[in-house]
């Protein structure tokens, strides 16, 4: 009976890795210009959607962060999310600080997608999976995304969720009700927030009247609107009592968010390179493998005890 050899030889795994890099490095290349080219390609209307969160008006009381599980059809309706993931698009983030009279108290902070005005995430993706809308929601297709995630690497404030689960690997955030939007109605945590803590509207007119209420509440806002100049700006603005960096907003400056996707397209490729390389060797070895046993088989049943050989 002949030998089987099941080994991979280096030169095939040399040959694999060439096949996995060449075909990579071509969509890759054209990926990335066609991503980037396309988020500096798009315009926001002066009059684009804009949300602003007053947390000196939020209670806690998480009708936020239900209403949008419920619009957004998430598992588990009912129990109220504590961070940001495929299930949840929102969350109240309750935060202690320390009060001017030495005191602790909870700041409660609603977070979600902050819909910048120039996104990383839309400038990263390569296939155009994500997109900024000249109405202002930056919203997503799972039937472009490919799931590499490289809109996670490139968002500044952490908000796309990745799938683990599926095997598709999708991507899950935020997309400012954009359907309920179409249809005239305001997102779903807006509608549902009792307090008055959210306002949605145009940034614009927003934006004025965030400023004008600083300007007209001596100590009871800190003299910063959240999301007028970070990251070039965003549609998600916030009014705090306290300094934002004690709240956990990261502090950016007024770049816009594309140099971060720069930033990543230039430090992922090696590594999707690799990746690629490697899998594309070993599914080459599989399928030798496969190749190989079924020659195994066939000869082996050719050679049974009791068949004549004549």
């Amino acid at each position: 009976m002949t030998a089987v050899n099941y080994e991979l030889s280096r030169r095939d795994l040399l040959k694999g890795m060439g096949a996995g890099i060449a075909a990579l490095a071509a969509s890759t290349a054209v990926g990335v210009n066609v991503g980037v080219a396309q988020a500096s390609s798009g315009s926001v209307s002066d009059d684009a959607w804009g949300m602003l969160i007053d947390l000196t008006r939020c209670s806690g009381c998480q009708s936020c962060a239900l209403a949008c599980k419920e619009a957004n059809d998430r598992p588990n309706p009912n129990q109220v999310p504590i961070i940001l993931d495929t299930d949840s698009y929102s969350f109240v983030d309750e935060r202690q600080i320390e009060n001017s009279v030495g005191e602790m108290e909870i700041i409660n902070v609603k977070r979600q997608c902050m819909h910048c005005l120039h996104p990383a995430c839309v400038s990263a993706c390569t296939v155009s999976a994500l997109r900024k809308t000249a109405e202002g929601p930056v919203v997503y297709d799972s039937e472009k995304c490919i799931g590499c995630r490289y809109c996670q690497y490139a968002c500044p404030f952490g908000v796309p969720t990745y799938e683990w689960e599926n095997p598709l690997g999708l991507i899950h955030k935020c997309q400012m009700c954009a359907s309920r939007l179409a249809e005239g109605e305001n997102p779903a945590c807006v509608a549902a927030c009792p307090n008055g803590a959210l306002r949605f509207g145009s940034r614009r007119h927003l934006l004025a009247q965030a400023n004008a209420q600083i300007a007209s509440n001596p100590g009871r806002y800190v003299e910063h609107v959240y999301g007028e100049h970070e990251v070039g700006g965003t549609s998600v603005l916030y009014l705090s009592p306290v300094p934002f960096s004690l709240l956990g907003f990261p502090e950016l400056g007024d770049d816009s968010n594309p140099r971060y996707a720069e930033a990543v397209m230039k430090q992922t490729p090696a590594i999707a390179l690799t990746v690629a390389s490697v899998v594309t060797a070993l599914h080459l070895f599989m399928q030798r493998r496969e190749h190989v046993s079924q020659q195994v088989a066939v000869h082996v049943k050719s050679h049974e005890p009791g068949d004549t050989i004549g």
